[in-house]
């Protein structure tokens, strides 16, 4: 059993950052405060769960700490209108893992409920899933991984989807494809050994915020002329360390542009 307890600032970039003429000193920060309890067991073999719940207060502020509730193209920050949104979720996830071996199977589904305690209380539905493949074939090894996400209901518009970035859609800045209330991004990789602890990569991947940045509330995609969808493709290298992976890539987006991209671990 884990109680939490914790106060966080974070960019709020990913969905209502800086995007053509939009200076760059005019980005949110999403300040959340989040207290709870989560409970996690085994219950079959290679298979795990959680359940939680968990309140969160959740606003944005701007550079200068003061409150925001809209950004810089009139787009709503919060779903109440108000400083800040409270919401009381009940979270249960499942997990199967195969091994700790990167090429084994990975399957993660988790849903979040908004729960009506208070008439100001947000009230949403939220699923995400993600998957992971692996085949050896000789010295090489194939990876597919699938991810997706549905929110009904109303939720805060920094909680949509961001699709773009390191592990989303390479070759693309993070957020950049779009911010949907749905998505799913998609990546295949093919990776061999080079020298000792060094392996070379190649993938391909592509994400859509599947038609839904529109519903998100206060569209912020629409103003920054988001996509919506697009793919990008590269090569990297990946050198084992104790943290995990070191992942250096490079990768072109469907626009023709090229971007490196540096990770640490598996990509989620």
């Amino acid at each position: 059993m884990i109680f939490l307890l914790k106060n966080s600032r974070t960019p709020g970039t990913l969905v209502h950052g800086p995007h053509g003429n939009q200076p760059n000193n005019s980005s949110p920060t999403i300040t959340r405060v989040t207290s709870g309890i989560e409970y996690s067991r085994p219950f079959r073999p290679k298979w795990s769960g959680t359940a939680g719940l968990i309140f969160q207060r959740a606003g944005a502020r701007d550079d200068k700490g003061n409150p925001m509730i809209r950004d810089f193209h009139n787009c709503p920050l919060t779903a109440s209108g108000n400083n800040h949104d409270d919401m009381l979720l009940a979270k249960v996830e499942s997990v199967y893992t195969g091994s700790s071996d990167p090429s084994s199977s990975l399957f993660v589904v988790t849903m979040e409920q908004g729960l009506p305690v208070w008439s100001e209380w947000l009230v949403f539905n939220r699923v995400t899933g993600r998957a992971r493949k692996g085949l050896v074939i000789g010295p090489a090894r194939f990876n597919l991984s699938l991810s997706g996400g549905h929110v009904v209901g109303n939720f805060p518009p920094h909680e949509a989807f961001p699709i773009g970035g390191t592990n989303s859609v390479r070759g693309y800045e993070e957020g950049d494809i779009g911010s949907g209330r749905s998505y799913g991004v998609g990546c295949g990789e093919i990776s061999f050994p080079l020298v000792g602890p060094v392996e070379g990569v190649m993938f391909a991947d592509y994400g859509t915020d599947l038609g839904s940045g529109s519903s998100v509330p206060g569209d912020p995609a629409g103003p920054r002329s988001k996509p919506g969808s697009g793919y990008g493709y590269g090569v990297g290298v990946r050198v084992a360390s104790p943290l995990g992976p070191l992942r250096l890539e490079y990768a072109f987006s469907d626009k023709g542009k090229g971007r490196f991209h540096f990770g640490v671990g598996q990509r989620n």
